[in-house]
């Protein structure tokens, strides 16, 4: 597959960035949320600096052992991931982690745990774009294995496993809490049979950015805190456990890159 870098001074339509902004970076923690970018940015690295914020796409940099790291907002679904991973690739991002939050549809996973995807199930459209529905959404093994390290050396109450991404938050993943309360007859059941599966999680994004990584030759892997428990009720947790939440995913991706950059240096 060919590869159609960005010029030096080429700025990308959708994210605003440059390669001189981005400062040879090759790894981008990529949350949907453009309110987690500033305490990520400054939690995960030192001498954190914003750099552009344009549609969905809020940007910082910040420093491990001296190595740039972006930290850029991805929006919500899976579209939106795709605009995020081709644009920063044109840039020589190769290695993606995702941060974000999630529902957990299995009765271990508690609120307040991390889930660390290693694949998902491609309940989504935006994928389809670049492979067919037979191609696995998988994230990269020594990335994966990177953050089960950290989680397991901070001790952080960790799952390993396939999520469930979908475009729908609602009927999508089952919920029956929406306006409407309208389940399509197709998705009634769905939640018990991913249960069945042995699925983890829901969320909106690991699919697509897994899928497209994948065919694009980059690497990602993911790690999501758990503030909805499905097996209990369809609300989302209480502030202080999705703060906590939150804290967790900072801590498991600090620890896994300075570890990774202070060997790469």
């Amino acid at each position: 597959m060919n590869k159609y870098y960005a010029e030096e001074n080429e700025i990308m339509y959708h994210t605003g960035l440059s390669k001189e902004l981005i400062q040879n970076a090759s790894y981008a923690v990529v949350p949907g949320d453009p309110a987690r970018v500033e305490p990520l940015a400054k939690s995960i690295g030192q001498n954190a600096a914003f750099l552009t914020s344009h549609r969905d796409y809020t940007t910082w940099i910040t420093y491990v052992n001296k190595q740039p790291v972006l930290v850029m907002s991805t929006g919500m679904g899976g579209p939106c991931v795709t605009f995020a991973v081709e644009e920063l690739a044109r840039l020589g991002i190769t290695r993606f982690i995702r941060v974000g939050t999630t529902g957990s549809i299995q009765e271990n996973i508690e609120l307040g745990d991390v889930v660390i995807n290693n694949a998902s199930v491609r309940m989504e459209g935006a994928s389809k774009s670049y492979a067919p529905v037979e191609y696995p959404a998988v994230a990269d093994l020594m990335l994966t294995h990177g953050l089960i390290e950290a989680a397991k050396e901070l001790q952080i109450p960790y799952h390993v496993g396939i999520s469930v991404t979908t475009d729908s938050f609602w009927p999508g993943q089952e919920r029956y809490d929406s306006f409407g309360g309208y389940v399509r007859r197709k998705l009634q059941g769905s939640l018990h049979e991913f249960q069945q599966l042995g699925c983890t999680n829901y969320e909106m994004e690991n699919a697509t950015l897994f899928t497209l990584t994948s065919v694009l030759g980059l690497q990602a892997a993911s790690i999501c805190a758990v503030v909805a428990k499905r097996t209990e009720k369809e609300s989302i947790a209480p502030c202080e456990v999705y703060q906590q939440a939150e804290q967790r995913f900072q801590q498991v991706v600090k620890t896994f890159l300075w570890k990774e950059l202070s060997c790469e240096k």
